[in-house]
């Protein structure tokens, strides 16, 4: 992920259409304790009580000196600052996911002062409500900047990621239940890092994030993906998916949105990000500044169908998961215009 990125043309072998652009409201929330992105975000519902978490992530100032293993929580009325997450060290692009009343947060990278980047194995449970966090099984590959779904209250799957030197294809699956990892059918696409995605039901929808390409002459290139797939977990062995190709979403592909299975509308959201991949620090790997966009995708499983969203919030982009809260689905902290990290937090009334 420290490497140049080329952004090559796609060429689609088939585009879906996007229906009439129709406008989402949005709403702030309290704000975080402090500006942070690149930040682990999910929501959980513990003894009848809502609450968001926020784990890991970089501080304002965006270098390896502002990564922070910081834990944030909020009710409703306010955030509280919790233990750090465990490991001693500041970490990003950990993901994380609920089931059972607790926060599993996964990996994630390191930053050393001379640049090197080295994926985490970690996985802890954390307990919304007692602010306390407890060791589970380190990841049998490590992976940082994967997508992470839960299904069935119980099983939690890592798809793709990078793994310390390059991308992985596959899909890890834990089970919360036994504490126990297994490996899932792997995905058909290229390994990608960045990319971004949901579960409605038994279907995992996942695109784009930046993928490998080699050559003959020279060293390999980081390329922007479009690549979109569905996944339909069996409902008999979730170790075995069922994966499909999808059309390309519309317009470029984009990096590190915020995503999340919106169940009552049968859609998977797409918020945020920006078309340039980047590193750590908002700047592109082709050294151009990026910035993020300004509306949200849908993608409808019963029709097959793209669709966008204008909005009236901020643009962000580097987020690590778009969350249900209070009937919203939220964004928690990220990046703004002029790679400005930001404390914000934004519920969108999906619809």
């Amino acid at each position: 992920m420290k490497k140049i990125l080329i952004t090559i043309a796609l060429v689609f072998l088939s585009v879906a259409g996007a229906t009439e652009s129709l406008e989402v409201t949005s709403r702030l929330l309290p704000p975080l304790l402090a500006a942070v992105t690149n930040n682990a975000v999910v929501s959980v519902n513990a003894g009848k009580h809502e609450f968001v978490v926020s784990l890991s992530g970089l501080g304002a100032g965006r270098t390896h000196a502002d990564t922070t293993a910081a834990t944030y929580v909020f009710d409703g009325l306010e955030w509280r600052e919790a233990s750090p997450v465990p490991g001693g060290v500041g970490r990003l692009a950990s993901v994380a996911a609920a089931a059972n009343e607790l926060v599993f947060v996964f990996g994630g990278y390191t930053v050393a002062e001379d640049g090197s980047e080295v994926s985490t194995p970690w996985v802890h449970a954390f307990g919304p409500r007692s602010g306390r966090f407890y060791e589970r099984q380190s990841m049998p590959v490590p992976v940082d900047d994967a997508v992470a779904v839960s299904y069935r209250d119980r099983f939690i799957y890592l798809v793709s990621g990078w793994h310390d030197l390059g991308n992985v294809n596959l899909v890890q699956l834990y089970d919360t239940h036994n504490d126990s990892w297994s490996q899932a059918t792997p995905t058909p696409g290229r390994g990608v890092f960045g990319h971004a995605g949901g579960i409605v039901g038994n279907t995992i929808i996942y695109c784009d994030g930046v993928a490998v390409s080699a050559n003959a002459d020279r060293r390999r290139d980081f390329v922007a993906n479009n690549e979109c797939f569905a996944g339909i977990i069996d409902a008999d062995d979730p170790r075995r998916i069922d994966w499909r190709v999808l059309a390309p979403h519309p317009g470029r592909p984009r990096y590190r949105m915020a995503a999340a299975g919106v169940d009552e509308l049968g859609a998977v959201a797409f918020v945020g990000g920006s078309e340039n991949p980047y590193n750590y620090n908002g700047i592109g790997y082709n050294g151009e500044p990026s910035q993020p966009v300004s509306d949200i995708l849908f993608y409808e499983l019963e029709t097959q169908s793209w669709s966008t969203r204008t909005h009236d919030a901020a643009r962000s982009m580097d987020h690590r998961g778009l969350v249900e809260f209070d009937g919203n689905w939220v964004t928690v902290g990220g990046m703004l215009q002029d790679q400005q990290v930001t404390d914000g937090v934004v519920a969108y009334e999906l619809r």
